[in-house]
This record gives C-alpha cells, structure tokens and sequence, in this order.
C-alpha cells in the first residue's frame, strides 16, 4: 500500500478520537485563588511521558491543565540534545503513547509517510525520526505546552495547592503536579568525585551535556563507563573528526544481558506494581548490577573505526591534570587523553532536586519503608522514593502528609516502586493509565463533599411522559 500523507493520516485520527468519545465537558471543580488562575494540573516536562500524561488526563475530561518545559519548542527531552543513538534501542512495535488509538501510533504516522511496504525493512526507529513524531503527537492533539518555562521551586501554599516559581516568570498555582522531568528529573547525573576534584571543568564533560565534538577533531578522548551511551558517544565523536576514542570499563566482560527485553515478553513492565517490597528491592537490584548493553549496530559501528579502543577492567584508579592534558592510570598503566567524557549514569534522590528543596525532607525514600535482609541493601535502591501506586509521592510522616498531597514522579525515579514505567519507553504503555487515574481519582476524592452533596440534591428532569395521558385539547 502507498503512502496516504499526514493530512489523511490527521482526519482518521479526528474520525477516531470522535468514535471514542474524545472530549467533552471537563467534570472537575473550578478553584478562585486571589493571585491568578488554577489548574487542575501543571505536567512538569514536555518529552514523551508529559505528552502523553496531557493526552491521558484530556482523555479523561480534565482540560484545565498545562505542560511546561525548559527548552524551546520542539527541542524536548534527550533526542535533540544530549542523546547521540542512531536508533531508538526500544523494539520499533511498542506503542508507548498512543493509548490504543491506531492513527495516533508511530507505526500509522510512518506508514502514512513512507507507505506499508518498507516498515519489515526498519530495524529500529530512528532517533530523528521519534523526536519528529514527538513534534507531530503534540501538534496534531493541540496539546498546551509553554517551553522556555523552568520550574524552580514547588511551594505548598495550603488548600490542596501548591504555587511552582519560575525563573524569569510569574508563578503558576496548580491542584496537582506531574514531574515528567525525565531520566535525570529523579535526581542528578553522576560525575565522581576523584574527576570532579581532579581536573579543571573544560576538560571533562557528562554525556548528559551538550559536547562539541567538532571541536575536538584530531583530538584523543578518554570515556569513562560500559553501558550503551558510552559506545553512542564513541561513534559520535570519531564521526565529526575525533582521532581515538578510548572506552573504559570496569567489568572484565562488555554487558551482553539486557533484562528489559525479558521483562517486556513476560509483561513483567506491567505487572511488576503488584509485586511486594522485598521481591522488587529483590529484582531492581538484579536490574540496576546490568549495565544496558549497547545494540549491536551501535557497538559495530563505533568498533569499526580505526581509533576506537576498549579497554576492559579497566577502572579509573587515579586522574590528573598534566601539561593541559588528562593522566588517567587504570590497572594497565597511564594514557594521556586531550579530554574525557564521563558515561557514569544517574542517582535517583529527590533531595537532589532543587526544585524540591524544601519538600525533599518530607518524600518517604524506599530507606524509611523496607528493611532489606542482611548483606543485601542497596545504597542506589534506598534512596528512590517510595511512591504510591499511582505514583504520588508519599511522606514520611504526617507533617509532610498535607505538603506532599497532589504532587506525582512520573519521572525515573520510580523505577524501584513502579517498575519501568516513566522515563523508559517499554513501560509507558501501562504506566500512563495508571498515573492518570491516580491524578484523576486525587482530583475526584478532593471534591467528594461537594460532588456527593451536589448528586444527592440533583433534581434536573429527564423524563417529561405524562400519565394518565392528557389529551390534546380540541
């Protein structure tokens, strides 16, 4: 079959979201706060999970919402910044965002584009093409995103509500919060300390950041770490001009396990809310000692180059700055590198937040909750918070209860609680219904009172028959 377009493509999805009952009056209660207007919920972040967060509440008759991001329009999330993938590392027949609407599925808006016959060909997707879905799912549903717009600080300002500072901005004031904040808006990036003491900060940078590899050809580099971005960042460099690109890993073996993929066949992504503490402080501890391997593309293509090398157990014992360079001494011995790039991956805290600095005291970590056996606690695990099932956050003690009321993670940080589910691709599927009704049902318990009372004394007439049946007058 040949391509239709987008235009075709955008009417069948009208025609869909009409058959499904799409829309409609929102059933929430307005709130008058004299310092502006009130949303029903601001969605912190707009990359995939606060796209689709938007679609699932607008689903659900919840209108009065708005997505912030701090980036421009259209540059969200990690696929135009700091991802440097080719492909997405996901299978390409997931169908993370969509909500079970057929039009609205990466599959159609490819199809409608390239035509059914190439989609076996397609490996994986495209980065540069899943962020341009991205543009199309947010434009095509009219979703209210205001970019350019950084959450500093969320204030709980009494009566169910809380006031998010901005920078440079007047503040919102929502009912609830959703921090779709991504794989790092759980906590921060990790840079060790042995680098960040060592060595002057043009000569180093996180892969999370923004790097000029241009700027760097002819140049050696040096990456710290195994997993896949690691291997992405090699390719990356030597295709704009890098002359070596050194990788360096502490295990004597690459990663080859990659146990999303087993939990995505056994529908573990889904289930594993159900499971109980012990036996998910059990499995994410097998998860997180799993580097994410590279895909085989991306390992092939940065092997091929002739200035890649690996080294294997090799773990960085010693960094110095000498003569403009870096020193780095692994159990091999000493390489000098023009620069290094740390691939160290993230810690997941909501102390770290900024924007939680004055709730991070109050947000139950999984530390205060469970009580590993001995010998098996996990220092990365206990510092996740401890969310509720519909990812709120939950507070250590009753002083916190009131503070913490409304506010949700939909961020990487509920791994531990949730499962894969935010931030991760192969969860999305069945977490966003369950984030959904877990803001939906807050807003809905709120206003019970009032919504009870109101139903009990509702009197408005829908049948008007008559009995004994008048006749009509001659």
């Amino acid at each position: 079959m040949g391509m239709i377009g987008l235009p075709a493509l955008e009417a069948d999805l009208a025609r869909q979201l009409s058959l499904i009952g799409f829309g409609g009056a929102d059933w929430t209660r307005p709130r008058a706060h004299p310092d502006g207007p009130v949303y029903d919920v601001v969605i912190v972040g707009g990359g995939q999970s606060g796209l689709a967060a938007a679609f699932g509440l607008l689903r659900e008759r919840v209108s009065n919402i708005l997505v912030i991001d701090e980036s421009p329009a259209g540059l969200e999330g990690p696929w135009d910044s700091y991802a440097r993938m080719i492909t997405l590392r996901t299978p390409k027949m997931l169908n993370p965002i969509d909500f079970g609407v057929p039009a609205l599925t990466y599959r159609a808006w490819w199809d409608a584009q390239h035509g059914t016959a190439g989609w076996d060909a397609v490996d994986k997707i495209a980065r540069g093409d899943w962020m341009a879905y991205l543009r199309w799912y947010r434009r095509v549903l009219a979703l209210p995103v205001r970019n350019d717009t950084r959450l500093t600080l969320i204030e709980p300002i009494g009566d169910g509500l809380h006031r998010l500072h901005l920078d440079g901005q007047a503040p919102l004031l929502a009912r609830k919060v959703i921090l779709a904040t991504g794989i790092q808006g759980g906590g921060q990036w990790h840079m060790p300390a042995m680098i960040r003491d060592a060595l002057p900060r043009h000569l180093y940078v996180h892969t999370s950041e923004p790097i000029d590899y241009a700027a760097l050809a002819g140049k050696r580099i040096g990456i710290l770490g195994g997993g896949a971005s690691a291997f992405d960042n090699a390719h990356a460099a030597m295709s704009l001009g890098v002359a070596e690109a050194h990788v360096f890993i502490r295990r004597k073996s690459l990663p080859r396990i990659n146990p999303i993929r087993f939990m995505e066949r056994v529908g573990f992504t889904g289930r594993y809310p159900a499971l109980d503490d012990a036996t998910k402080y059990r499995v994410m501890a097998s998860f997180l000692g799993h580097n994410q391997p590279p895909t085989n593309d991306t390992f092939d293509r940065a092997a091929a180059w002739p200035g890649f090398a690996l080294h294997l157990g090799a773990p960085w014992l010693d960094v110095r700055q000498e003569d403009g360079q870096v020193c780095v001494t692994t159990p091999q011995g000493e390489q000098m590198f023009d620069f290094v790039v740390l691939s160290t991956g993230l810690i997941s805290d909501p102390g770290l937040r900024p924007e939680l600095a004055t709730l991070a005291p109050h947000i139950a970590r999984w530390a205060d909750r469970f009580t590993p056996p001995p010998g098996e606690g996990n220092t990365l695990i206990d510092a996740h918070p401890y969310l509720g099932p519909g990812f709120q956050l939950l507070p250590r003690d009753e002083a916190g209860a009131t503070a913490l009321h409304g506010l949700f993670a939909f961020n990487y940080s509920a791994l531990i609680s949730l499962g894969l589910s935010a931030s991760a691709l192969s969860g999305l599927q069945t977490a966003l219904p369950r984030l959904v009704r877990g803001v939906t049902d807050q807003l809905f318990l709120d206003d019970k009172d009032a919504l009870v009372a109101d139903l009990i004394a509702y009197d408005e007439a829908e049948f008007i028959g008559q009995w004994p049946r008048q006749e009509a007058a001659e």
